[in-house]
């Protein structure tokens, strides 16, 4: 049975452990990271992109609350059943992916609600913010409101009217995006729950490799939209089912 073999797989039959994380396990995670990776928007103008983000930029900004917290990354069923923050298990953080990436001349600011001092104070290439919901699962995971919180909202309002923001969103689902706050931002990528494996983020947003995820779901407006259907007269989502920009096509979608 399907069971059985899991349990073998692992060990636990026989005793001999299998190696978690093995090094070919995070290959592979990262690989799945760089290929569900979704490109919502890319510059505000289409004709003046901001990703593929520069490995060799004098200063750059990291930002947010999940840009460092490999807890976050992971989500629920991770090392505990909610899940947790903080380094809870072996991996890259997005902040540590980064810094891996760029080259020896940039420097890398790490602020997770960057003040508007440091924000005058350096001439910032580029923005990266990382935020989104905290781990969930089952119950926990109900709830009346999928938001950014409002603090969080004004901090990316605050970084993206000075500095070229590019908006990694870390969360299992779509969450609402204020209007404001997406004319601001110059760049918005659905990063799901990366898990150990942050430079799978890096991998695709400085250009190493493109975009090859499309949404498994319509992303909504508002959440009294819900439930969406793609064939319904009133479909009008923020992106729809089957969306993802690419940098050699302006977009796939709906071919899923």
């Amino acid at each position: 049975s399907p069971l059985l073999h899991c349990r073998s797989e692992s060990g636990r039959r026989s005793g001999n452990w299998a190696d978690v994380p093995a090094q070919l396990h995070r290959e592979i995670s990262r690989e799945a990271v760089r290929k569900s990776l979704v490109l919502l928007k890319n510059g505000k103008d289409p004709e003046k992109p901001l990703l593929p983000l520069d490995k060799n930029a004098r200063k750059i900004l990291v930002a947010g609350t999940h840009a460092d917290d490999l807890g976050y990354q992971c989500g629920a069923w991770t090392v505990r059943w909610i899940g947790d923050s903080g380094r809870t298990t072996i991996g890259t953080t997005i902040l540590d992916a980064i810094k891996q990436t760029v080259g020896p001349e940039s420097e890398v600011i790490f602020e997770q609600c960057p003040l508007v001092d440091t924000l005058s104070a350096h001439d910032f290439a580029f923005a990266i913010v990382a935020v989104g919901e905290t781990p969930y699962a089952e119950y926990i995971s109900s709830k009346t409101e999928l938001v950014i919180p409002s603090d969080l909202a004004d901090m990316i309002c605050s970084v993206a009217d000075r500095v070229p923001t590019l908006l990694a969103l870390i969360t299992g689902r779509p969450i609402e995006l204020k209007p404001e706050m997406l004319e601001k931002i110059d760049a918005l990528v659905a990063a799901w729950l990366p898990q150990t494996e942050g430079n799978g983020i890096t991998d695709v947003v400085f250009g190493d490799y493109d975009f090859m995820g499309r949404l498994p779901v319509s992303w909504f407006k508002r959440l009294d939209q819900l439930p969406m259907d793609p064939g319904a007269a009133l479909y009008d989502p923020l992106f729809p089912f089957g969306f993802g920009l690419t940098y050699n096509a302006k977009m796939k979608t709906n071919s899923i």
